[in-house]
């Protein structure tokens, strides 16, 4: 029988290890003082699908991000919450830029990372959580594909209207996400067939992460078309204003406060 993975902070862990490789410094050597290299994430999908991939990229600077990051940062202004803030990659740039960036994750290893790297201003928790503390905000990033942070038709109003309730007059969200049906894979096709019988987006993922003998909860992370994303936000407060997918599948899409 096989023994299912400890719950833990799968995400925290694996970054502070990928922070440890990259730089020599960290809390876990193993036999002959080395870490594992590469450091891997794997991501588990309820259909039994399994993916890794290298999580250095967490850990990449400008030089090595896609054209649309830098063209996100670009159309920041103002007080910035970069919601699922990692290792700080986009976090620290906007801070050389002199930008007022908070970095919000509900992982505290990845927030001790980005503490280590120099990240200033960091909130452990969700955006809803966070509204109690009374700090407003004039964008918010949702990037590295973290439109998924919407979950899908149920979860979505809760984080809209969280960011709703942190927002300055005139506030805006980019957020970067990847229109998942340009794909013929028979997998990917057959997944996306079954969400719709269930009444899901056909994107609407059902994972859990793993790395070493951790493993997270399952959860709901969203990967939709921009058409998608406009019903999501129908009737949210927000109002899709923009998409940008000159990098297509991958697209940034902006939403406004209305009113």
């Amino acid at each position: 029988m096989t023994a299912e993975p400890q719950i833990g902070d799968v995400f925290g862990e694996m970054l502070r290890d990928a922070y440890a490789v990259a730089t020599g410094i960290g809390p876990r050597p193993l036999a002959g003082g080395r870490l594992p290299r590469p450091v891997i994430e794997i991501i588990e999908r309820d259909d039994g699908l399994i993916n890794g991939a290298p999580a250095a990229h967490y850990l990449d600077g400008p030089a090595d991000w896609q054209p649309y990051d830098h063209r996100a940062v670009d159309r920041v202004r103002g007080a910035t919450l970069d919601v699922g803030v990692g290792a700080g990659r986009i976090a620290l740039l906007l801070q050389e830029r002199d930008v007022p960036v908070t970095g919000l994750d509900t992982s505290a290893g990845a927030l001790a990372v980005c503490r280590r790297r120099g990240v200033r201003e960091l909130v452990h928790g969700t955006a809803a959580a966070h509204v109690a503390d009374g700090h407003r905000y004039d964008t918010f990033l949702l990037l590295g594909n973290n439109v998924g942070l919407l979950e899908g038709r149920e979860g979505a109003p809760a984080l809209l209207a969280a960011l709703a309730a942190l927002a300055r007059p005139g506030a805006q969200v980019i957020a970067q996400g990847t229109d998942p049906y340009g794909t013929r894979d028979p997998v990917q096709t057959g997944y996306h067939e079954r969400n719709r019988r269930r009444g899901r987006f056909g994107g609407q993922l059902r994972l859990r992460l793993r790395y070493r003998e951790l493993g997270t909860e399952w959860f709901d992370y969203l990967v939709c078309s921009p058409d998608e994303l406009a019903e999501l936000v129908r009737g949210s407060g927000w109002r899709l204003t923009d998409v940008d997918d000159q990098d297509a599948p991958y697209y940034l899409a902006t939403l406004r406060l209305a009113g």
